[in-house]
């Protein structure tokens, strides 16, 4: 497995890493996410990101690592826990640090992220937002004082809030998800220019865009298309659709394929649910980058909706008929 320096922080990560969101489980199903993550160790994939909110996660880790010897870089995030959570508050803050430590079996965690500082109709990290300032910013520099994280960053779902948050503020890596994928591109204006401008290690979550390109629509979209869906995106689909059947490709190759061509990506997070998937994911990841004429090709079909249409999730909603786009359901 290939691996990169993580912007300007020493770690050597793997060019394809796991993604926590997915490794939770109760019950049975823990031995398939078991073996799910030892498979990916395996295969080389040594960074592994998780967060408070990502179900029991966490704890999955903590039992599945605890007998692993391999080096391996953790991350994970700030946010969700206690509940009600307050931001603001660094007993909480505490508390949410120390709990991650305890369930994942570690003395230190490499990278502590905030959890979407880009969504504050959520959580309203900072008292100041001119300065980006508030305890968190304390709490982060307190906990690397101790040796209890080594790193920081910030993750979230917006290309330009985001930026605007990390320009202002001092973090060592950022976690981008839903705005870089095949067709979605929005982390290509501000984002990663931003970030690379800065030395900031950037890692990419959600190359399959929350199931949008996991598997082919090609049913729904050419006969039963939801209102919602709009008819440039409809349009591109098939395009792309007819790319990858011309190139003899599954979709999720080519996805994952398309994030891992960026040279100015250090990492992308994949979440496979079994040993099958993180297979997949490997094979399409040893292929290598894609030919620039196929580059080309895509940034020509992305060019057909450079923004996401008002009525469209970002969690795919192509498989689901009770979604009629935002606002109450109709």
């Amino acid at each position: 497995m290939e691996k990169r320096r993580l912007g300007r922080t020493a770690l050597e990560v793997s060019r394809l890493s796991l993604g926590g969101l997915f490794i939770s489980s109760v019950g049975a199903e823990f031995d398939e996410a078991r073996l799910a993550i030892l498979r990916a160790i395996e295969l080389g994939v040594n960074y592994i990101d998780t967060a408070p909110g990502y179900a029991n996660s966490e704890e999955v880790l903590g039992r599945v690592l605890a007998d692993v010897k391999a080096p391996l870089y953790l991350s994970t995030k700030l946010g969700g826990r206690p509940s009600p959570f307050n931001p603001r508050s660094k007993d909480q803050l505490w508390q949410s640090l120390q709990e991650s430590l305890r369930l994942l079996g570690r003395d230190c965690v490499d990278i502590l992220l905030i959890h979407e500082p880009d969504r504050p109709g959520q959580y309203d990290w900072f008292e100041d937002w001119d300065r980006m300032w508030g305890p968190v910013c304390e709490v982060l520099q307190e906990a690397r004082d101790r040796g209890l994280i080594r790193y920081t960053g910030v993750g979230g779902t917006t290309a330009y809030e985001l930026a605007w948050i990390f320009e202002k503020g001092s973090f060592d890596v950022v976690l981008t998800a839903f705005n870089y994928s095949l067709l979605w591109r929005e982390a290509e204006i501000a984002l990663i220019p931003a970030a690379r401008k800065k030395g900031m290690g950037i890692i990419a979550g959600s190359p399959l865009q929350q199931g949008w390109l996991a598997r082919r629509f090609d049913e729904r979209i050419r006969n039963s298309p939801p209102p919602w869906l709009a008819p440039p995106r409809r349009e591109q689909f098939y395009r792309l659709y007819a790319l990858a059947d011309r190139l003899g490709m599954p979709l999720p190759e080519l996805a994952l394929r398309f994030v891992l061509s960026n040279p100015d990506i250090d990492t992308v997070l994949t979440g496979p649910r079994s040993v099958g998937e993180m297979d997949s994911s490997v094979r399409a990841a040893q292929a290598g980058p894609l030919p620039p004429d196929v580059l080309r090709e895509l940034d020509d079909i992305a060019a057909m909706v450079p923004f996401r249409p008002r009525d469209e999730p970002s969690w795919c909603a192509l498989g689901s008929h009770s979604y009629h786009g935002p606002g109450p359901l109709r």
